[in-house]
């Protein structure tokens, strides 16, 4: 039978618009099942400190668990590129930082991935400071008596970080290329690994994001040399900046940001925004976040846009940088 040519073209955009309600439907459904969040480093480090904080108010406002996986390994590239390979169905999101989404970018020869064009952008959480903390007998007060004493005992000296290409491991070399030192560098698996070590005298110095570094430095088992931004940082008022300190300029903070992977339906990137600013805004979570160090970001610096937007800009800061200090990885 020959169907009316207006028909044909009835059920013609049937075939197009079902598919188009079938994915609206299901995005609006979702999640039917626990949320996966990816920590791209160890337990105890600074990032996973991040990710505990909001998961549980993340759980509360999706109705559904968001479960932590830590997956460690290339300094954080692993975990992160878990997170870029997954089914974009918003069940496995992750936490990403400065050193996953912006500077290896330059430091490695291949990343595994595009931080700018593999990831679905979904809200910025906040920023802090890195630390720059010794092992408590080091003798050195400050950052001018740590660069001569850097100096005169390169050699001897080694730096620990959460793995090759970590923001740990970056922020270190930065301070390195800026005092004019060559250390040699012991990465770990995360900077909880490595803090006994530290402590106990095998490495010397770590840069540490503050919200780790702050219990260290307040039951005086660490040296706190400097804090490794323009700005002081509120828990430790008390600590000059490397700019105060002669480092003009110096300026390393770690943002951390939630991302899905590429081709995660935006109706589900705005649910996850949305429970995100939801967790942010409460008072509880906030207070807990700045208590640590972390400037919580304003609702203005949340949307998915400004974070994608971030991204770019931050690849391009760090690619002069760490090209100008030599550093590269394969």
């Amino acid at each position: 039978m020959k169907l009316p040519r207006r028909q044909l073209l009835h059920l013609a955009a049937g075939t197009i618009v079902l598919p188009a309600i079938s994915r609206v439907a299901w995005a609006q459904a979702w999640p039917a099942k626990p949320v996966t969040l990816v920590v791209p480093f160890g337990a105890g480090g600074g990032t996973d400190v991040v990710a505990r904080a909001v998961a549980p108010r993340l759980s509360e406002v999706l109705g559904q668990q968001v479960v932590i996986e830590n997956v460690g390994g290339a300094g954080g590239m692993t975990g992160a590129n878990r997170v870029a390979q997954a089914a974009p169905d918003g069940y496995q999101i992750g936490i990403g930082v400065t050193g996953t989404h912006a500077q290896n970018q330059s430091l490695y020869k291949k990343p595994l991935y595009n931080a700018a064009t593999d990831f679905a952008a979904i809200g910025l959480i906040g920023e802090g400071p890195y630390i720059l903390i010794a092992r408590k007998n080091l003798p050195a007060a400050d950052l001018r008596e740590f660069s001569t004493y850097a100096k005169a005992n390169a050699s001897k000296m080694q730096f620990g970080s959460a793995g090759a290409g970590s923001g740990t491991h970056i922020t270190c070399v930065l301070v390195n290329s800026a005092i004019g030192i060559d250390i040699t560098h012991v990465p770990y698996r995360s900077t909880a690994l490595a803090m006994p070590d530290m402590m106990a005298g095998r490495i010397d110095y770590i840069c540490e994001p503050v919200q780790t570094a702050l219990p260290l430095i307040q039951s005086n088992t660490v040296k706190a040399i400097a804090t490794l931004s323009r700005e002081r940082t509120p828990p430790l008022s008390s600590l000059p900046t490397a700019h105060e300190q002669g480092l003009t300029n110096f300026d390393t903070p770690v943002w951390y940001a939630l991302f899905g992977p590429k081709g995660t339906p935006s109706a589900i990137v705005l649910r996850l925004n949305k429970a995100l600013g939801e967790a942010l805004d409460d008072p509880t979570i906030r207070e807990r976040l700045e208590g640590i160090g972390l400037r919580v970001a304003p609702p203005e610096r949340r949307s998915p846009e400004y974070l994608a937007k971030l991204v770019v800009s931050e690849i391009e800061k760090y690619a002069v940088p760490i090209k100008a200090s030599g550093v590269s990885m394969d």
